[in-house]
């Protein structure tokens, strides 16, 4: 008869574990914050300026730059659905799914290569745009927008910031790509160009 075995127990997190994950990640997190904070701070500034001095609905420019208004416009706008207002009365869907994109960078964001620029930079934008937005949806139930470019939707910087996000990732997966497909090729050529004596003495044999 087999003799009974222990249970197994869950491993538990301590401040162990904790202080030496922040020992190797610290730098990672510092890059994401510093990024995050300097676009969460435009973005709240700028939509505080907004609803303390222009009031919903309305638009407003220098006026050295009326001329402007039939292409673009400071517009006081309220926001309750996704980025550029599409999907509206979604508050609370699109609340919980701005927590969920925030953990998920959280997470992968110090898992990532650090030489890895382009993708740590989008990450970082996007970090900062969820969160942005997160503050607005979480303190006033709705998300200020206030940008207006001819008839294109209304947005912030947060929304911004996450679409120039999504590009620079782009940018950097086809840059990486051309990379990787240059240094095939060199290495290709290097081999034939390698081969090639080889296969001169080998007749001459």
């Amino acid at each position: 008869m087999e003799s009974p075995q222990p249970p197994v127990r869950a491993k538990r997190l301590n401040l162990g574990s904790v202080h030496n994950f922040l020992k190797d990640h610290g730098f990672d997190y510092l890059i994401l914050f510093l990024i995050g904070a300097v676009i969460i701070g435009l973005d709240q500034w700028t939509k505080a300026l907004v609803r303390a001095r222009i009031p919903p609905g309305n638009d407003w420019l220098p006026d050295g730059l009326a001329w402007l208004l039939p292409y673009a416009r400071i517009r006081h706008w309220h926001n309750t659905g996704a980025a550029f207002g599409i999907f509206q009365n979604g508050n609370l869907v699109f609340t919980i799914l701005a927590i969920i994109v925030i953990l998920l960078i959280l997470y992968y964001f110090p898992r990532t290569e650090r030489n890895d620029w382009w993708l740590r930079v989008a990450m970082a934008m996007q970090f900062a745009g969820a969160a942005g937005n997160l503050i607005d949806r979480l303190v006033f139930a709705q998300v200020t927008d206030f940008i207006s470019v001819g008839n294109f939707a209304i947005f912030n910087v947060a929304d911004a910031s996450i679409s120039v996000g999504v590009a620079v990732l782009l940018l950097g997966v086809w840059l990486k790509e051309r990379a990787e497909k240059k240094s095939s090729a060199i290495n290709a050529s290097l081999k034939e160009k390698v081969r090639e004596p080889i296969d001169d003495e080998a007749k001459s044999g």
